[in-house]
């Protein structure tokens, strides 16, 4: 199944794209932890669900206890997890809290751009095929790439940005531009 966009209005009146149409990736679904792991023994694995899901289970634990301890942790060839803090500032060093000028704690993460599985922004758009949930929702077939060729399944193979660039902000430490998150279909 393609990675499915919503177009959408910017609707910030002091925004410079106030007014501008933007793509938002939609999900269709959250796969929940168990299903992932059935998922993953499904694939031709000797292990069943129940391990799977021991196995995962211990993993998220460990990554847990390594960040808090102040480590990064690297995912194999996914990425590298690790944390970041939301500060207030003071204008002396010694006047800085610990308890009152740290404000949130967040996990993030950063794909890997190693030469054996780049997930930049650029190498996944080309990995990606994309469908605008209008033209699912609505069976349309539509033109998706530059040289006019008529897509019969709404997806845009190409690997070309047939939209404009979304300027909006980032959220929750994630960068990408997609106020609001994702929606569902509608």
């Amino acid at each position: 199944m393609p990675v499915l966009i919503k177009v959408y209005e910017n609707k910030i009146r002091n925004s410079a794209a106030f007014g501008r149409h933007f793509g938002r990736v939609v999900s269709t679904k959250t796969m929940t932890y168990q299903e992932l792991c059935k998922h993953v023994s499904e694939h031709n694995s000797v292990y069943g669900p129940d391990v799977c899901l021991g196995v995962a289970n211990k993993l998220q634990a460990c990554i847990l206890e390594q960040l808090l301890e102040g480590k990064k942790v690297q995912f194999g060839e996914l990425g590298t997890f690790y944390l970041s803090v939301k500060s207030s500032s003071v204008e002396n060093a010694e006047d800085y809290n610990l308890g009152t000028n740290i404000k949130g704690l967040f996990l993030c993460f950063a794909p890997s751009r190693t030469d054996v599985s780049n997930l930049s922004s650029k190498m996944l758009k080309e990995k990606a095929t994309f469908m605008n949930v209008k033209d699912l929702i609505e069976g349309k077939k539509k033109k998706t790439d530059d040289a006019g060729e008529e897509d019969t399944t709404g997806t845009n193979t190409s690997g070309t940005d047939t939209g404009g660039e979304n300027t909006g902000g980032t959220e929750g430490g994630n960068t990408g531009g997609n106020e609001g998150g994702d929606g569902g279909i509608g």
